[in-house]
């Protein structure tokens, strides 16, 4: 074992993606000493972006070798270098033969910050406080009001685009002016607000297509483009890419979380780093993973997690996506732009007067029309607009859905991988057939049918697998499709109920934080980044005020 705690870093950052960015640079501006760990490579933006007809070479390379079987699944990756989603032979992981779990990750400086879709919604108290009013397991032990000033805060710094709606299950924000709706979607909004006048059609929160420059080619919905940038101007936060974590190290007699070991990617040699705090930003399962790994049953003085919850609650949005033509309408001369802010939402279908729901929670509609098409030549249909609909929805936490580790399949680091077990329950199958009826309604009476993407487009390449794709999509993605997954290292109010406290602190080692998607007791309805990155600013704020008082 190399490395024999040198340096003690005021904080340890694991993971690079949008929740480590926001650690790093929450920490470093404070004067804070960081050392952020990142599994993957360092990236550049000269190599790694732009470069479509190579990608395209390299996803039929890896289709062909097995080796991106499951990241294949997802629409972004026929979007971005497949470089950037990870190689399943050297990460693999299980699951239940009858219980598949499609994990979409990306393991590299800036993780899935760079595939990500740059959606930011907060979300509000029906959400933080569901467990009260439906009775569902717990509600989160902080309100809306604990995160307004780090969404705030988040909203101007990364410039996220919305419009104010007065909505009080999708809470407003700071926002830069909003793009405008395309026309198609403007008679999709009068469609729906005439059918079912207490729902609003509105333009998506989020960020705008990236417009690289030499000075700035990274997107700013990236780590490298924002977040991460700002921490290494600092001068204080070193980042140290190929460091694998293997698990946090705990003094014998205090029971503190004292450094973590990490093997290096290529040279797979062992070494440990020390630090004052821990904090986990890997992503919800792999943050899981090390602290299960962490634990006395792997490690010698290992942290005991008293409450037997660890890796229990794991959740994922429940989603289902329908793309449909409407004959009536022009398209555009040429597409409209396609990105967080350029497109919109129907939220939060709960709560509502027209709605007669057999289930509980809520789910959202995000779609565009107008957004997307391909050239003539490959049409199908004739003239007319095209557009999609996805709807994701709150899964229930429950119990039996977790993640543990299978000591008997390692990978190619000699780490035992996560043993996955998810799947959707009777509330989530009431949910996805609202979701169809739903969405088929409001097609039908914008006066366009639903259809395939390959009844509309001919595919030669990828017909095949497009058609596969859409078979094994037709009623609902599997969990883990959608990549909202949350849980497993749940936040709450004794170490009895939950794994974290309300400040992220692992009870029983108040010096090792769990920021990420872990901590979430419940999923709700929207997309998680924005409010995963606010419950790391929080925290570290918290851990930077420890600090400067002495310590934990």
């Amino acid at each position: 074992m190399s490395g024999d705690f040198e340096e003690i870093y005021d904080a340890i950052v694991v993971g690079s993606g949008a929740n480590g960015g926001v650690a790093a640079k929450e920490l470093g501006e404070r004067g804070l000493k960081v050392l952020v760990l990142e599994a993957g490579r360092t990236i550049d933006p000269d190599a790694d972006l732009g470069h479509p007809v190579r990608d395209m070479t390299k996803r039929l390379y890896n289709l062909a070798s097995r080796r991106q079987s499951y990241q294949s699944m997802h629409p972004g990756y026929w979007k971005a270098n497949p470089d950037l989603f990870i190689d399943e032979q050297d990460n693999p992981y299980t699951t239940p033969p009858d219980r598949p779990f499609s994990w979409i990750r990306g393991r590299q400086v800036g993780g899935k910050s760079l595939t990500w879709g740059g959606i930011t919604l907060r979300l509000s108290d029906y959400e933080f406080k569901a467990a009260s009013r439906d009775g569902h397991e717990q509600d989160w032990p902080i309100a809306y009001a604990d995160l307004v000033p780090y969404y705030s805060k988040l909203e101007r710094f990364f410039q996220v685009r919305g419009d104010r709606d007065g909505l009080a299950q999708l809470p407003d924000g700071d926002y830069q002016p909003t793009i405008p709706l395309t026309p198609g979607e403007l008679h999709l909004k009068q469609v729906v607000e005439t059918r079912w006048p207490d729902r609003q059609l509105i333009a998506s929160r989020g960020f705008g297509l990236p417009k690289p420059t030499a000075a700035q080619p990274w997107p700013p919905s990236s780590s490298q483009g924002s977040s991460l940038q700002a921490a290494l101007e600092t001068g204080n936060v070193t980042l140290q890419a190929d460091a694998v974590v293997s698990h946090v190290i705990f003094d014998p007699t205090t029971r503190q979380a004292t450094g973590v070991a990490y093997i290096d990617r290529l040279t797979k040699q062992q070494h440990q780093v020390s630090g004052r705090t821990v904090v986990l930003c890997a992503s919800t399962i792999e943050s899981v993973r090390i602290l299960l790994h962490s634990t006395a049953k792997y490690q010698p003085h290992g942290w005991v997690d008293k409450s037997g919850l660890l890796g229990r609650f794991l959740m994922d949005h429940v989603s289902t996506a329908t793309f449909f033509f409407i004959p009536g309408l022009p398209p555009p001369a040429t597409p409209f732009p396609l990105s967080g802010c350029d497109s919109f939402f129907i939220p939060c279908f709960v709560n509502l007067k027209s709605q007669a729901e057999d289930f509980l929670r809520g789910y959202g509609i995000w779609g565009g029309v107008q957004r997307f098409d391909l050239p003539g030549i490959v049409r199908k249909v004739g003239a007319g607009s095209i557009g999609f609909a996805i709807a994701h929805g709150e899964v229930l936490p429950r119990y039996d859905n977790r993640v543990q580790l299978d000591a008997a399949v390692v990978d190619a680091w000699g780490i035992p991988v996560p043993h996955i077990e998810c799947a959707w329950s009777d509330n989530e199958q009431r949910m996805l057939a609202h979701m169809h009826a739903q969405i088929d309604e409001t097609i039908a009476l914008a006066g366009g049918k639903p259809m395939k993407l390959t009844e509309m487009f001919r595919m030669p390449l990828v017909g095949n697998f497009v058609r596969k794709m859409e078979e094994t999509m037709s009623f609902s993605a599997p969990p883990g499709y959608y990549i909202h997954e949350v849980g497993g290292a749940r936040m709450g109010t004794t170490p009895t109920n939950s794994v974290v406290n309300d400040r992220n602190q692992c009870w029983d080692a108040p010096n090792l934080f769990v920021t990420d998607g872990a901590c979430w007791p419940s999923s709700g309805w929207q997309s998680p980044t924005l409010t995963e990155m606010a419950i790391t600013a929080r925290a570290c704020e918290f851990i930077a005020t420890k600090l400067e008082q002495g310590g934990f």
